[in-house]
């Protein structure tokens, strides 16, 4: 879907999380700047000079996107650090503008993100088509071009896939044993599972993702929710078994909804239902390009950890993975339990 960087802090935040991204951006764009404690920064007036645009609208956008731009690196320079960045004379206005005494620099970061903010500069929403085709590329090289199955990629993914099988077992085991009803039952009750904790079933799910039919959706979901979902089986298994003892029988479908409907009520799983809902939602939108519309409330911007954990040097192909001996060896011993 295409994406309005001057619109969504959640996009521009994204970009500016993902260090893989920045670090092609610096090499590519040649934006210019000088170096001061060892990264690249740049002063107001090369800021106006990069972009084209009059210090009164720089200043604007720092009175209107402040906490941004100082949370990506938009500072204020004093005392002995304006006066070390001073003595590097490289040839600028250090004054730029403002008192002596003080000094706003802004990070190749701050740069990036003040060029996201800009609506009224061409050079700015040159550089804002520059920097998308930078993330698909850099998305394309580390991920191979796949991102349906990024989740796999995740170190936790096998482990959390694993155990939910175990428990995914238990579950359905229980529903042979304690409710009344045809197959569809398993169905039924893995979709309300679904719907509690991300508003959508399986068919839904499928749409949003584009994936084929056939595909089994915990292959793409997140560790995170994988473990969700084992808690959710493990949980619905001990309590269906234990009514159904207590009524010596087994229970109708419609007892059996009611039971889940008061289990998913149970205030252990707020905080997790949220964390949950808030990954799926984010890390879809940011990596898959597929929003959840049911969970946009909850998306925000993907942590520079997830990024690591998705595209870093940890990060691994299911298949990197399943070749690794201690890999294997983790995997035999959950199996075995």
């Amino acid at each position: 879907m295409a994406k309005d960087l001057t619109e969504s802090s959640h996009d521009r935040q994204n970009i500016l999380n993902n260090r893989y991204a920045l670090q092609q951006a610096e090499q590519h764009l040649g934006l210019g700047g000088v170096m001061f404690e060892g990264e690249t920064v740049f002063t107001k007036a090369q800021v106006i000079a990069l972009y084209e645009v009059t210090e009164r609208t720089v200043e604007r956008y720092l009175a209107s996107h402040g906490d941004e731009l100082k949370s990506n690196g938009y500072k204020i320079l004093r005392g002995a650090k304006l006066k070390e960045f001073k003595a590097l004379d490289y040839g600028t206005d250090m004054n730029d503008g403002t008192k002596t005494s003080v000094l706003g620099v802004f990070s190749f970061r701050a740069v990036l993100n003040l060029g996201m903010l800009l609506t009224e500069s061409e050079p700015a929403r040159q550089l804002r088509s520059r920097l998308l085709d930078i993330v698909l590329d850099v998305m394309a090289e580390r991920v191979g071009g796949q991102t349906k199955f990024i989740n796999q990629r995740d170190e936790n993914y096998l482990v959390s896939a694993l155990q939910e099988e175990n428990y995914r077992r238990q579950f359905t085991d229980a529903l042979d044993k304690y409710v009344e009803g045809n197959h569809w039952k398993y169905a039924r009750f893995t979709n309300l599972i679904y719907q509690s904790i991300f508003h959508e079933n399986a068919a839904e799910y499928k749409k949003v993702l584009k994936l084929a039919e056939k595909t089994n959706i915990r292959q793409t979901l997140y560790s995170e929710v994988l473990k969700l979902i084992a808690s959710y089986e493990s949980g619905i298994a001990h309590e269906l078994e234990q009514v159904s003892t207590s009524n010596g029988r087994k229970l109708t479908q419609k007892e059996a909804e009611s039971l889940f409907a008061s289990f998913e009520k149970h205030p252990l799983f707020k905080p997790l239902i949220l964390d949950a809902r808030t990954k799926m939602a984010s890390r879809d939108l940011c990596f898959r390009d597929a929003l959840h519309e049911k969970l946009e409330a909850y998306i925000q911007s993907v942590t520079e950890a997830d990024f690591e954990r998705f595209l870093g040097e940890k990060s691994r192909s299911l298949e990197e993975q399943l070749s690794d001996p201690e890999t294997l060896a983790v995997l035999k011993r959950l199996k075995d339990r």
